[in-house]
């Protein structure tokens, strides 16, 4: 049987505390079970109009399908994902909250995944629209910036060291690395670039409807599929965070047992 889990549940006043959510054996929730349904719906949808119903586009031709994708995946990591862990870090950092220091880690690292993602599908669509599958765009170098930046995170949260000064650190890092996302976020605007301006733009939204409804779709899918992913790698998270305090328990009882009837010997001494 599973549980949910809430804020109130799992934070408490430190990072060693250890109220939290019953113990669960398995990632998998009534929640994860409809995301999961609603991920594959909404993709099943996504290719039958990116794909099938969708025309090419005049000057892009087949390559726009690639833009249901490309910048669905984009939003999603760089204005949820690392929003996520940049909240989640400031709270952490104020309440030392484990429930908001795994979010914030679970966020981040599948934000990783899509923006990995992010940067190839441009690439692939740089190709046959610029010419070239990378180039020292504004926009294109600020992004691959940030991916570095968050893998940096990631990697900080793997050191081993004490857990409280490892979030900590961890969430200095998230803080600061969401300040290049204002940087990705204007860089158009900001240098000469390459990258296209604002494609939805109320005005003149350059997509006949079906291109419009396979962009929508495309930010559904990767929407519902990124929370199903937060979901379970938090999850995760918490199953080994519960593994490390009872190890940490386990051997500080073996130590008190170990040295318990010395330390009698020497107080009655």
């Amino acid at each position: 049987m599973t549980t949910e889990m809430s804020p109130e549940s799992v934070s408490g006043p430190s990072s060693t505390d250890q109220s939290g959510p019953e113990s669960f054996s398995t990632t998998a929730s009534k929640v994860t079970t409809v995301l999961g349904w609603l991920s594959l719906a909404s993709i099943a949808a996504l290719l039958a109009f990116g794909l099938l119903i969708s025309p090419p586009e005049i000057s892009q031709g087949e390559s726009v399908r690639l833009f249901y994708i490309h910048v669905p995946s984009a939003i999603v990591c760089l204005y949820i994902a690392f929003s996520i862990t940049f909240v989640g870090s400031v709270i952490y950092l104020r309440k030392q909250s484990v429930f908001w220091d795994l979010v914030a880690g679970a966020s981040a690292e599948v934000g990783v995944v899509f923006l990995g993602f992010t940067l190839a599908t441009g690439m692939l669509w740089g190709k046959p629209t610029w010419g070239t599958y990378w180039t020292w765009d504004p926009r294109l170098t600020s992004t691959a910036v940030s991916f570095v930046l968050y893998l940096g995170y990631l990697a900080v949260r793997r050191l081993d060291m004490d857990p409280v000064a490892r979030s900590k650190r961890a969430a200095i890092l998230g803080i600061i690395s969401f300040a290049n996302l204002i940087i990705i976020r204007y860089s158009v605007a900001w240098w000469r670039s390459l990258h296209q301006g604002t494609t939805l733009d109320p005005r003149d939204t350059q997509l006949d409807d079906s291109m419009l409804v396979s962009f929508f779709l495309g930010l559904v899918a990767l929407s519902l599929t990124f929370a199903w992913l937060v979901i379970h790698r938090f999850r995760v998270a918490w199953l080994e965070h519960q593994l490390e305090a009872q190890q940490l328990e386990v051997a500080i009882a073996e130590r008190t047992a170990s040295a318990g009837p010395t330390g009698l010997a020497a107080g009655g001494a």
